[in-house]
């Protein structure tokens, strides 16, 4: 995978999680897709919808996916669900290596990185036990951080603070939309990360 790396002076690095350091984009929709049949879904979740939605945080994804198609659900049920769903899948994760090396050689050069995802706090962190990444990262921020999850600035703003570098030195790597609508509420340049399958992305 070749990174479009944008000139800048860049004194921290901060990545969302699913679909830009674990390819777990694919598990996820698979996840959603069984979770919102079980909440009375009756035709394929649509996966345009769902990837416009990644970085958002799981119960808000829940609460758009049932209104986009109609459904009147329990949010916390279907929330819960989801993640446990999700957690059948992770034997199935695989590192996103190019992505994983270029926060490797960050550390390797003392440079400051950090994680900044719309999954709830315990499933980002078991993922990042599972793939050998916890101790890449020591700032982890989750929408369980923040008054606002991404579109919002919030989590970004929050992990540049919890790394002691200025919005606007920080780099964000992200796969999708809301992600990138956030780092760019919150001063910084981004490198997106494609994370669907079969399909290039512009």
């Amino acid at each position: 995978m070749k990174l479009d790396i944008p000139a800048g002076d860049f004194a921290g690095y901060i990545f969302d999680l699913d679909g830009t350091l674990v390819d777990t984009m694919p598990l996820h929709y698979r996840a959603w897709n069984r979770a919102m049949h079980l909440a009375g879904l009756k035709e394929e979740l649509s996966e345009d919808l769902f990837y416009s939605l990644g970085g958002v945080p799981t119960r808000k994804v829940a609460s758009i996916l049932a209104e986009n198609y109609g459904l009147t659900i329990d949010v916390e049920k279907v929330f819960h669900q989801k993640e446990a769903l999700f957690m059948e899948l992770q034997s199935e994760m695989k590192l996103i290596e190019g992505v994983v090396a270029f926060a490797r050689k960050a550390v390797a050069q003392r440079i400051p990185v950090s994680v900044a995802s719309g999954g709830p706090r315990d499933i980002v962190r078991h993922t990042l036990e599972l793939m050998k990444l916890a101790d890449l990262f020591p700032v982890v921020v989750t929408p369980e951080d923040v008054k606002l999850g991404k579109p919002a600035p919030d989590m970004f703003l929050l992990a540049a603070k919890r790394m002691g570098v200025p919005p606007a030195r920080c780099l964000v790597f992200e796969d999708a939309e809301p992600g990138i609508k956030a780092a760019e509420a919150a001063g910084m340049k981004w490198v997106h990360v494609p994370s669907r399958p079969g399909r290039k992305q512009g």
